[in-house]
């Protein structure tokens, strides 16, 4: 059967939720976390959203409107902060120009059009419609929002209008001393009745405020942002005190006087980080809690809950934390229509204050943050008014890195939705278009559209993020696609199903048995054997089963079913002095033996001659002391060498490999070429000389993880993955698979870079003669692929970027990853299987290894088996959809003695032990695939040639006619001592 889709999760998630949320519930959210199905539970959900739901974009209006004196506007107290900061002379600061919306409405409306969104959420400027901070109104201001509104509504699109984004009047803030003043909460009522007054005939979400912890704390508290004061934590306090007054005024003002005509909504849009205990104790677990009463809970508890502050900071704050009477409670309990969740770049890693993080870990996990919220709140509705991440503000249009990390806080929206039952009915991505970001000025970039803040006109450029975005709106999320799902079907008979071991474990240990001495047993005073000097016995010849530690790994592959095994031999040890003049002959022996055990066993060994390992690439040390593989002499004992094994192993080996996975990353260019020229040579030996004899198959195996561009809709981002396969299999394979050279787009790339940044790397050149010895010295495509990697052409990462290939590597933080980091992404298998078949034709394929390393937790091995049955799935497409000529797999590998963390066998105590992985692997190569339950799945039992077993295999007739003539010649001299016996007897 194919993998099972992923429905324990849909289930088990609602199975566990509360059933009625209340203060503190919230608490249980870490442990509940941690108990979902691994790895079910963090694959990728393809599903869609509810019908209906919400899908908007975001603005503010000091990060984006500019215009700042324009049509009557008053200072706000960031152009007081942004214009304080400015050097004398300098270009306009902040928000002065930004993005130029105030004079680009239809612009930015054309862009909300084109991403086909049902709703827009920007802000009022306080102090663009009351330049004062109080009456009278700005005609002006009034205009410029009604004409915004009017466009909105010519083009359906629902506004969600938020009152003050941080821009307070500075007038406010100079008379009053701000938020820190209690009369701010009535002078922000009359801002409110005005805005409702005049604009809130079309409006029907209203936000009073975003993100109050900020303003409180940061405004007031720290001085980090405007107005700029040093307050400390009582001031920043009491300035929160004040907000949430103020927000309770204008929603009881909605709720009296514009509810029953408007017929709207009033929310407060608040931020919060997401925390995670630094190990799963129950004070960790409290301490995180803390953390989020803190930032989120010292707001949301008083609006969703009582009217007052979370117990945690009434119990570890004091008389620091103002009291609300009990009238000013009821007052300002239940003052929302629903709960607006702001969650991203603007607070996460920035703007939390560290000590608020209680010495635990700071995580992006918005759907662990959704569920907390519907179990500490009383399961309200959500809609995220605010979510994203940034680019560098050096990219332009090809913003990947966005695109991966709205795909994943959507995603985890997604599942809290289907998963865990949480109500969430509308989705905000921020933000519509560039603009200033805050306390981050122009240094990095959280829009959709792009915009040039040095031109003049503010053109509004889509990203690759809108075409991500409006695909995705289109379809109402991620549905099922045919190539998402596991298909049924199995391999054709004679597959060739195999496990890789590097370098297999040689114990040369002389058997008691060769041991030629004569020992005498002390029974009386030692109890040991003593050996008597100068007597001797004679020697007998070595046998192969004298090796116990080849009868154990042959036992465990008997155990594995597998029907090929593939390891590498040791060039360093078989020939200590490079050459011909010193042979191990006892590990030839060794290797002899073991190949012809696995053949006893019915088991085709698939051997390696040379895998460069760290040390001396496993070279010999004199081959490694004068070039290695920049020394051209390494070709010809390679060569020598490769005799040597075809040789003496030939006859129990039928597929050869003659370089395992060399690592092009440590590889110049000149060894590349030597190495290309060893293969082919080693080829044509074991043509010419072994083949007709031995009857094997020999090629080269190239590591071949398959490179997707990041920005699936940009075409720089696919020139560059294009030119990194090139560089990364086309270098080695072109040459052999396909015109005897190397590949067009080296040479083209590397003669740029050569005479633009005066480089100075050299591509040899083959002559014709070597171009013919090279090309076609295959007899199949091996290949290794272990994972799949993102590339784009924007820089946006230096320690990720190459500045040599130009090419930024990024990262899918969807995917699931092993504890290594190395990403689990089955289908780049398919497509590394078609690719190669596109460029070198129906060229037999061997995946000849594929895996994924585990940690000490057993739980990864779940990731493992994951990986073995959703990769060997992705071959079987290419098999039998694709039409891939593919002819065996192989996973890596055999046991972590070998190879730790990699292997199928544990180790422990000089134990092997089978993990989880290696039943299911036996599983499905007892099936051939993942057949149809009605399939009954028969292949013909395969026999492997076995060199000492020819002899009898041949003359079965004969054997069985002498077999015949012993057995009558025993029965015979029975019959006759018998009677001669009775006989005897009878005459005495």
């Amino acid at each position: 059967m194919a993998p099972a889709p992923p429905l324990l999760p849909l289930l088990l998630p609602l199975l566990l939720r509360p059933l009625l949320a209340a203060p503190g519930q919230g608490a249980g959210t870490w442990a509940r976390f941690a108990r979902l199905p691994y790895p079910e539970d963090q694959l990728f959900l393809h599903d869609t959203f509810p019908e209906g739901f919400l899908w908007g974009a975001g603005s503010a209006a000091y990060q984006t409107e500019g215009g700042w004196r324009q049509g009557g506007k008053g200072p706000s107290v960031w152009d007081t902060f942004a214009h304080r900061a400015r050097p004398p002379g300098a270009r306009p600061a902040g928000g002065d120009v930004a993005s130029d919306s105030y004079n680009n409405v239809f612009r930015d409306a054309e862009g909300l059009q084109r991403l086909g969104v049902s709703h827009y959420r920007f802000s009022l400027s306080w102090a663009r419609l009351l330049p004062n901070g109080t009456a009278p109104a700005n005609a002006a201001g009034l205009a410029h929002y009604a004409r915004l509104l009017a466009r909105l509504r010519e083009l359906g699109i629902e506004p969600v209008v938020t009152l003050y984004h941080w821009d307070l009047p500075q007038r406010l803030q100079d008379a009053y001393g701000g938020w820190a003043s209690p009369l701010l909460p009535a002078l922000f009522r009359d801002y409110a009745e005005l805005c409702f007054r005049r604009l809130g005939a079309h409006v029907r979400y209203w936000l009073t405020m975003d993100n109050p912890y900020v303003v409180a704390w940061h405004g007031y508290g720290s001085g980090r942002l405007p107005p700029g004061v040093r307050g400390g934590p009582h001031l920043g306090y009491r300035a929160a005190h004040h907000l949430l007054q103020a927000h309770a005024k204008v929603w009881h003002l909605y709720n009296d006087h514009f509810r029953p005509t408007q017929r709207g909504k009033v929310s407060i849009a608040l931020s919060s980080h997401w925390i995670k205990p630094q190990n799963m104790t129950e004070k960790n677990i409290k301490e995180c809690q803390k953390s989020l009463d803190f930032v989120l809970g010292w707001f949301a508890k008083p609006i969703f809950i009582d009217g007052d502050y979370p117990e945690s900071m009434r119990s570890n704050l004091s008389s620091l934390l103002p009291e609300f009477s009990e009238a000013e409670k009821k007052y300002i309990k239940g003052t929302a229509d629903f709960f607006a969740l702001s969650f991203g770049a603007t607070l996460s890693f920035q703007l939390l204050d560290s000590h608020m993080k209680f010495q635990q870990l700071e995580s992006i996990s918005l759907r662990q943050l959704l569920y907390w919220i519907s179990n500490e709140y009383n399961n309200p509705q959500i809609f995220i008014v605010e979510n994203s991440w940034f680019v560098s503000g050096s990219t332009k249009r090809d913003d990947a890195k966005y695109i991966y990390y709205l795909k994943k806080f959507i995603m985890e929206t997604l599942k809290a939705i289907r998963y865990d039952g949480v109500d969430v009915f509308g989705y905000t991505a921020w933000s519509l278009l560039d603009g200033f970001e805050w306390h981050r000025g122009y240094s990095i970039r959280r829009g959709l559209f792009y915009i040039d803040f040095q031109s003049h006109d503010k053109k509004l450029m889509p990203k690759s993020s809108v075409l991500f975005y409006r695909k995705l709106i289109e379809k109402n999320g991620f549905p099922p696609l045919p190539e998402n799902q596991p298909i049924e079907g199995t391999f054709p008979c004679g597959f060739a199903w195999g496990i890789v071991d590097n370098y297999i474990q040689v114990d040369t240990t002389p058997s008691q048995f060769l041991d030629p001495n004569v020992y005498v047993w002390d029974v009386h005073q030692t109890k040991r054997l003593i050996k008597v000097d100068g007597v001797f016995t004679s020697k007998r010849k070595r046998h192969c089963v004298d090796f116990a530690a080849i009868r154990l790994q042959i036992s465990l592959l008997q155990e594995m079913h597998v029907t090929h095994f593939h390891f590498s031999l040791k060039w360093s040890s078989i020939l200590p002095l490079g050459n011909l003049s010193v042979i191990n002959h006892t590990l030839m022996h060794y290797y002899q033996c073991f190949a012809s055990e696995l053949l006893r066993v019915n088991i085709t060994p698939v051997v390696a001659l040379w895998q460069p390992m760290a040390e001396n690439q496993e070279l010999p040390a004199s081959l490694a002391k004068y070039g290695a593989w920049e020394n051209p002499e390494t070709v010809q004992a390679f060569a020598e060498y490769a005799k040597l094994c075809f040789a003496n192993l030939g006859d129990h080996v039928k597929i050869w490999i003659t370089i395992n996975e060399p690592s092009v990353k440590n590889l110049t260019y000149t060894a590349g070429h030597n190495l290309l020229k060893a293969h082919a040579k080693a080829w044509h030996l074991y043509d010419k000389e072994f083949r007709r004899s031995q009857k094997g198959k020999i090629s080269i195996a190239l590591q071949a993880d398959w490179v997707e561009p990041a920005c699936p809709f940009s075409r720089k981002d696919q020139e560059v993955a294009d030119r990194i396969l090139e560089f990364d299999i086309g270098w080695l394979a072109e040459p052999v698979f396909g015109n005897g050279d190397y590949p067009h787009i080296m040479r083209e790339w590397l003669h740029q870079r050569n005479s633009v940044d005066l480089y100075n790397f050299h591509l040899p050149y083959f002559s014709e003669d070597e171009k013919k010895l090279i090309q076609g010295s295959f007899d199949f495509f091996a290949l290794s692929h272990y994972t799949t990697t993102l590339v784009g052409w924007e820089k946006e990462d230096a320690l990720k970027y190459d500045h040599y290939l130009e090419v930024q590597m990024i990262n899918d933080i969807t995917w699931l990853h092993s504890p290594g980091r190395a990403a689990v992404v089955p289908w780049g298998l398919r497509k590394m299987l078609k690719w190669v078949k596109s460029k070198y034709g129906d060229v037999p394929i061997y995946i000849m290894a594929n895996g994924i390393d585990d940690g000490q937790n057993m739980v990864h091995d779940k990731l493992r088996v994951y990986y073995i049955e959703n990769y060997i799935n992705e071959a079987l497409k290419a098999y039998t959809l694709d039409n891939v000529n593919l002819q065996g797999y192989f996973v890596y590998s055999f046991n972590d003695k070998t190879a730790p963390n990699y292997g199928l066998y544990s180790y422990v105590a000089n134990q092997y032990e089978p993990k989880p992985s290696m039943k299911r692997y036996r599983e499905i190569i007892d099936n051939n695939g993942f057949p149809r339950p009605e399939t009954e799945v028969i292949c013909p039992e395969e026999t492997v040639s076995c060199p000492e077993c020819h002899f009898f295999r041949t003359r079965k007739s004969l054997l069985a006619y002498v077999a015949f003539i012993f057995v009558a010649f025993i029965v015979t001299i029975f019959l006759i001592t018998y009677y001669s016996r009775r006989e005897g007897r009878r005459y005495k």
